[in-house]
């Protein structure tokens, strides 16, 4: 899905996000909590497809 480069990107927005936003006293709007609810949800998914892909190539290796 994504790559190496992506994945830290997007770990680093959410970051920065949280950050900034929790400065500004922004944690309360809405938009801001799905944005980085958003991004939060594309991280984990990455990491659950790249981690059955790997665990897929694992199984075939054996056999």
């Amino acid at each position: 899905m994504l790559n190496d480069r992506q994945s830290l990107i997007l770990c680093g927005i959410l970051a920065v996000g949280i950050f900034v936003s929790g400065i500004l006293d922004l944690l309360d709007n809405y938009i801001v909590k799905t944005a980085l609810t958003i991004i939060f949800l594309v991280i984990l998914t990455n990491v659950y497809v790249v981690y059955s892909k790997r665990k897929k190539e694992e199984q075939n290796n054996l056999k």
